[in-house]
Protein backbone atom coordinates (compact mmCIF):
# COMPACT_ATOMS: atom_id res chain seq x y z
CA UNK A 1 0.00 0.00 0.00
CA UNK A 2 2.88 2.63 0.84
CA UNK A 3 4.79 1.47 -2.39
CA UNK A 4 1.16 2.17 -4.29
CA UNK A 5 1.39 5.32 -2.63
CA UNK A 6 4.92 6.87 -3.25
CA UNK A 7 4.40 5.58 -6.97
CA UNK A 8 1.20 7.90 -7.09
CA UNK A 9 2.68 10.43 -5.84
CA UNK A 10 5.93 10.68 -7.96
CA UNK A 11 3.61 10.39 -11.27
CA UNK A 12 1.59 13.35 -10.26
CA UNK A 13 4.62 15.50 -9.65
CA UNK A 14 6.06 14.33 -13.02
CA UNK A 15 2.86 15.03 -14.71
CA UNK A 16 2.93 18.59 -12.47
CA UNK A 17 6.45 19.12 -13.28
CA UNK A 18 6.02 18.87 -17.23
CA UNK A 19 2.41 20.68 -17.58
CA UNK A 20 4.46 23.51 -15.29
CA UNK A 21 7.25 23.69 -17.83
CA UNK A 22 7.64 27.24 -19.40
CA UNK A 23 9.18 27.23 -22.79
CA UNK A 24 11.32 29.59 -24.02
CA UNK A 25 14.24 30.09 -26.73
CA UNK A 26 16.85 27.94 -25.17
CA UNK A 27 14.33 24.91 -24.64
CA UNK A 28 13.19 25.41 -28.61
CA UNK A 29 16.97 25.30 -29.80
CA UNK A 30 17.44 22.17 -27.24
CA UNK A 31 14.84 20.31 -28.41
CA UNK A 32 15.62 21.67 -32.22
CA UNK A 33 19.54 20.11 -31.58
CA UNK A 34 18.26 16.37 -30.06
CA UNK A 35 17.11 16.34 -33.27
CA UNK A 36 13.06 15.85 -32.43
CA UNK A 37 11.81 17.05 -35.94
CA UNK A 38 9.90 19.96 -36.33
CA UNK A 39 6.39 18.04 -36.07
CA UNK A 40 6.91 16.99 -32.31
CA UNK A 41 8.65 20.03 -31.81
CA UNK A 42 5.52 22.08 -33.10
CA UNK A 43 3.04 19.65 -30.91
CA UNK A 44 4.78 20.60 -27.97
CA UNK A 45 4.45 24.31 -28.32
CA UNK A 46 0.91 24.11 -29.33
CA UNK A 47 0.28 22.01 -25.56
CA UNK A 48 2.97 24.32 -23.18
CA UNK A 49 3.12 27.57 -21.94
CA UNK A 50 6.07 30.01 -23.19
CA UNK A 51 7.86 32.95 -23.17
CA UNK A 52 9.99 33.79 -25.75
CA UNK A 53 11.51 36.48 -27.23
CA UNK A 54 10.64 36.83 -30.67
CA UNK A 55 12.65 40.04 -31.66
CA UNK A 56 13.73 40.54 -35.02
CA UNK A 57 17.40 39.66 -33.67
CA UNK A 58 16.21 36.18 -32.10
CA UNK A 59 14.81 35.43 -34.77
CA UNK A 60 17.76 35.39 -36.61
CA UNK A 61 19.61 33.81 -34.26
CA UNK A 62 17.03 30.88 -33.86
CA UNK A 63 17.53 30.74 -37.22
CA UNK A 64 20.81 30.24 -37.18
CA UNK A 65 21.02 27.59 -34.78
CA UNK A 66 19.03 25.30 -36.74
CA UNK A 67 15.08 26.07 -35.58
CA UNK A 68 13.32 25.85 -38.76
CA UNK A 69 11.04 28.36 -40.30
CA UNK A 70 7.86 26.76 -39.41
CA UNK A 71 8.83 26.11 -35.93
CA UNK A 72 9.54 29.43 -35.64
CA UNK A 73 5.68 30.15 -36.84
CA UNK A 74 4.44 28.31 -34.47
CA UNK A 75 6.27 30.23 -31.69
CA UNK A 76 5.06 33.16 -32.76
CA UNK A 77 1.49 31.88 -33.08
CA UNK A 78 1.71 30.86 -29.35
CA UNK A 79 2.28 34.28 -28.82
CA UNK A 80 0.10 36.27 -30.59
CA UNK A 81 -3.05 33.88 -30.54
CA UNK A 82 -5.82 34.56 -32.62
CA UNK A 83 -8.23 36.81 -31.37
CA UNK A 84 -11.33 34.66 -30.34
CA UNK A 85 -14.75 36.33 -32.22
CA UNK A 86 -17.42 37.47 -29.79
CA UNK A 87 -20.51 35.24 -30.21
CA UNK A 88 -23.02 36.27 -32.36
CA UNK A 89 -26.69 37.70 -30.52
CA UNK A 90 -29.94 37.27 -31.97
CA UNK A 91 -31.52 39.76 -28.94
CA UNK A 92 -28.51 41.17 -26.84
CA UNK A 93 -29.99 44.75 -26.54
CA UNK A 94 -26.97 46.18 -26.28
CA UNK A 95 -25.44 47.41 -30.04
CA UNK A 96 -21.50 46.40 -28.82
CA UNK A 97 -22.81 42.91 -29.33
CA UNK A 98 -21.97 41.13 -32.32
CA UNK A 99 -25.73 40.54 -34.02
CA UNK A 100 -25.99 38.61 -37.38
CA UNK A 101 -26.68 41.21 -40.01
CA UNK A 102 -29.98 43.00 -40.43
CA UNK A 103 -33.16 45.45 -38.91
CA UNK A 104 -34.08 44.62 -34.97
CA UNK A 105 -36.69 46.21 -33.60
CA UNK A 106 -35.79 47.46 -29.75
CA UNK A 107 -38.39 46.11 -27.28
CA UNK A 108 -38.07 48.17 -24.11
CA UNK A 109 -39.01 46.95 -20.58
CA UNK A 110 -37.42 45.91 -17.47
CA UNK A 111 -35.01 43.59 -19.60
CA UNK A 112 -34.41 44.77 -22.84
CA UNK A 113 -34.09 42.67 -25.56
CA UNK A 114 -33.94 43.23 -29.80
CA UNK A 115 -36.21 41.57 -32.28
CA UNK A 116 -34.60 40.87 -35.83
CA UNK A 117 -37.42 41.84 -38.18
CA UNK A 118 -37.28 39.27 -41.13
CA UNK A 119 -37.77 40.99 -44.85
CA UNK A 120 -41.06 40.51 -46.54
CA UNK A 121 -40.80 40.36 -50.17
CA UNK A 122 -43.66 41.76 -52.19
CA UNK A 123 -43.77 40.58 -56.07
CA UNK A 124 -47.00 41.88 -56.96
CA UNK A 125 -47.91 45.36 -58.36
CA UNK A 126 -51.29 46.38 -58.11
CA UNK A 127 -52.69 49.83 -59.81
CA UNK A 128 -54.94 52.54 -58.59
CA UNK A 129 -57.04 55.07 -60.44
CA UNK A 130 -56.74 53.60 -63.42
CA UNK A 131 -60.09 54.93 -64.78
CA UNK A 132 -59.22 58.59 -64.58
CA UNK A 133 -55.81 58.13 -66.22
CA UNK A 134 -58.54 56.84 -68.72
CA UNK A 135 -61.05 59.16 -68.90
CA UNK A 136 -58.29 62.43 -68.91
CA UNK A 137 -56.26 60.60 -71.54
CA UNK A 138 -53.63 60.54 -68.97
CA UNK A 139 -53.62 63.62 -67.24
CA UNK A 140 -54.78 62.75 -64.31
CA UNK A 141 -52.06 60.02 -62.48
CA UNK A 142 -52.33 56.47 -62.28
CA UNK A 143 -50.71 54.81 -58.85
CA UNK A 144 -48.30 51.76 -58.61
CA UNK A 145 -48.62 50.22 -55.06
CA UNK A 146 -46.43 47.16 -53.72
CA UNK A 147 -48.81 44.55 -52.40
CA UNK A 148 -47.16 43.19 -49.23
CA UNK A 149 -48.59 39.75 -47.96
CA UNK A 150 -50.18 39.31 -44.99
CA UNK A 151 -52.83 42.24 -43.02
CA UNK A 152 -50.35 42.54 -40.33
CA UNK A 153 -46.72 42.65 -39.74
CA UNK A 154 -45.38 39.54 -37.50
CA UNK A 155 -43.02 41.94 -35.48
CA UNK A 156 -44.98 44.66 -33.37
CA UNK A 157 -44.30 46.99 -30.80
CA UNK A 158 -46.64 49.67 -28.61
CA UNK A 159 -44.53 52.69 -28.42
CA UNK A 160 -44.99 55.50 -30.77
CA UNK A 161 -40.89 56.43 -31.30
CA UNK A 162 -39.71 52.98 -31.95
CA UNK A 163 -36.31 52.48 -31.85
CA UNK A 164 -34.15 50.09 -34.48
CA UNK A 165 -30.79 48.87 -34.74
CA UNK A 166 -29.36 48.67 -38.52
CA UNK A 167 -26.16 45.64 -38.63
CA UNK A 168 -24.83 45.83 -41.41
CA UNK A 169 -21.80 43.51 -42.69
CA UNK A 170 -19.41 46.18 -41.75
CA UNK A 171 -20.38 45.63 -38.08
CA UNK A 172 -18.81 42.07 -38.25
CA UNK A 173 -16.06 42.53 -40.42
CA UNK A 174 -13.36 41.25 -37.91
CA UNK A 175 -14.94 38.03 -37.42
CA UNK A 176 -14.87 37.01 -41.14
CA UNK A 177 -18.66 36.84 -41.33
CA UNK A 178 -19.35 39.23 -44.05
CA UNK A 179 -21.44 38.14 -46.50
CA UNK A 180 -24.36 39.42 -49.13
CA UNK A 181 -26.88 39.56 -46.11
CA UNK A 182 -27.46 43.95 -48.03
CA UNK A 183 -27.03 42.80 -51.66
CA UNK A 184 -29.49 45.16 -53.28
CA UNK A 185 -31.70 44.35 -56.58
CA UNK A 186 -28.44 46.85 -58.34
CA UNK A 187 -25.81 44.36 -57.00
CA UNK A 188 -24.74 46.92 -54.97
CA UNK A 189 -24.03 46.96 -51.15
CA UNK A 190 -25.98 48.90 -48.90
CA UNK A 191 -24.51 50.01 -46.25
CA UNK A 192 -26.30 52.86 -44.32
CA UNK A 193 -30.11 53.24 -43.29
CA UNK A 194 -30.09 56.36 -45.88
CA UNK A 195 -30.72 54.23 -48.59
CA UNK A 196 -33.87 52.91 -46.72
CA UNK A 197 -37.54 54.67 -46.92
CA UNK A 198 -39.60 54.71 -43.65
CA UNK A 199 -43.49 54.00 -45.09
CA UNK A 200 -47.04 53.47 -43.81
CA UNK A 201 -48.81 50.68 -45.09
CA UNK A 202 -52.56 50.64 -46.19
CA UNK A 203 -54.40 47.86 -44.72
CA UNK A 204 -56.29 46.20 -47.28
CA UNK A 205 -58.14 42.22 -46.91
CA UNK A 206 -55.15 39.88 -46.60
CA UNK A 207 -52.31 42.11 -47.63
CA UNK A 208 -50.71 45.77 -47.46
CA UNK A 209 -50.03 48.44 -49.94
CA UNK A 210 -47.31 50.83 -50.47
CA UNK A 211 -47.42 53.30 -53.10
CA UNK A 212 -44.05 52.98 -54.94
CA UNK A 213 -44.68 54.79 -58.42
CA UNK A 214 -47.30 56.68 -60.55
CA UNK A 215 -47.76 57.48 -64.34
CA UNK A 216 -49.43 59.88 -66.15
CA UNK A 217 -48.76 61.75 -69.30
CA UNK A 218 -45.42 63.72 -68.78
CA UNK A 219 -44.25 60.21 -67.46
CA UNK A 220 -43.52 57.98 -64.60
CA UNK A 221 -41.95 57.91 -61.15
CA UNK A 222 -40.45 55.34 -59.51
CA UNK A 223 -39.74 54.73 -55.51
CA UNK A 224 -42.19 55.93 -52.51
CA UNK A 225 -43.67 58.88 -53.09
CA UNK A 226 -42.32 62.10 -51.00
CA UNK A 227 -45.65 62.42 -49.33
CA UNK A 228 -45.99 59.04 -47.96
CA UNK A 229 -42.28 58.90 -47.01
CA UNK A 230 -42.13 59.49 -42.66
CA UNK A 231 -38.55 61.05 -42.00
CA UNK A 232 -36.34 59.10 -39.51
CA UNK A 233 -33.06 60.29 -37.79
CA UNK A 234 -30.25 57.77 -36.91
CA UNK A 235 -26.87 57.49 -35.73
CA UNK A 236 -23.85 55.74 -36.10
CA UNK A 237 -22.96 53.81 -32.82
CA UNK A 238 -19.91 51.96 -34.43
CA UNK A 239 -19.03 50.63 -37.36
CA UNK A 240 -21.86 49.17 -39.29
CA UNK A 241 -24.08 49.76 -36.43
CA UNK A 242 -26.93 52.32 -36.27
CA UNK A 243 -29.24 53.63 -34.24
CA UNK A 244 -32.56 55.07 -36.12
CA UNK A 245 -35.77 56.69 -34.49
CA UNK A 246 -38.86 58.13 -36.41
CA UNK A 247 -39.11 61.97 -36.15
CA UNK A 248 -42.74 61.82 -35.31
CA UNK A 249 -44.88 59.37 -32.80
CA UNK A 250 -46.11 56.67 -35.09
CA UNK A 251 -50.11 56.20 -34.74
CA UNK A 252 -51.21 52.67 -34.51
CA UNK A 253 -51.10 50.68 -37.61
CA UNK A 254 -48.64 49.02 -39.95
CA UNK A 255 -45.28 50.48 -41.17
CA UNK A 256 -41.77 49.19 -42.86
CA UNK A 257 -38.36 50.36 -44.19
CA UNK A 258 -38.48 50.07 -48.04
CA UNK A 259 -35.51 49.06 -50.13
CA UNK A 260 -34.60 47.35 -53.14
CA UNK A 261 -37.54 47.84 -55.35
CA UNK A 262 -37.11 46.65 -58.67
CA UNK A 263 -38.89 45.62 -61.74
CA UNK A 264 -39.06 45.19 -65.65
CA UNK A 265 -39.58 47.59 -68.73
CA UNK A 266 -41.76 50.74 -69.05
CA UNK A 267 -40.71 52.16 -65.29
CA UNK A 268 -40.78 49.21 -63.75
CA UNK A 269 -44.96 48.99 -64.03
CA UNK A 270 -45.11 46.32 -65.77
CA UNK A 271 -48.32 43.79 -63.85
CA UNK A 272 -46.77 41.86 -61.93
CA UNK A 273 -43.13 42.23 -62.44
CA UNK A 274 -42.11 44.38 -59.75
CA UNK A 275 -40.22 43.71 -56.40
CA UNK A 276 -40.27 45.42 -53.29
CA UNK A 277 -38.52 43.90 -49.94
CA UNK A 278 -39.93 45.35 -46.72
CA UNK A 279 -38.80 45.03 -43.02
CA UNK A 280 -42.33 45.74 -41.99
CA UNK A 281 -43.78 46.19 -38.50
CA UNK A 282 -46.75 46.87 -36.57
CA UNK A 283 -47.62 49.67 -33.91
CA UNK A 284 -50.60 48.78 -31.94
Amino acid sequence: MIIRTLVAASLLAIATTASAETLNNSTIITLTQAGLGDEAIIAKIKTSSASYDLSTDQIISLKKQGVSGPVIAAMLNAANPAPVAAAMSMDAADPAVPHPPGVYLLVEGSAPVMTRIDATVSNQAKTGGFLGYALTSGIASMSIKAAIPGESARTNTTSPRPIFYFFFDEANADNGRQGATWSSGTNATVTSPNEFTLVRLDQKKGRREARVGSVNIGGAKTGVMDKDQIAFDYDRVRPGVYKATPRVPLGAGEYGFMYAITGGGGGGFTGGAMTARIFDFSVR
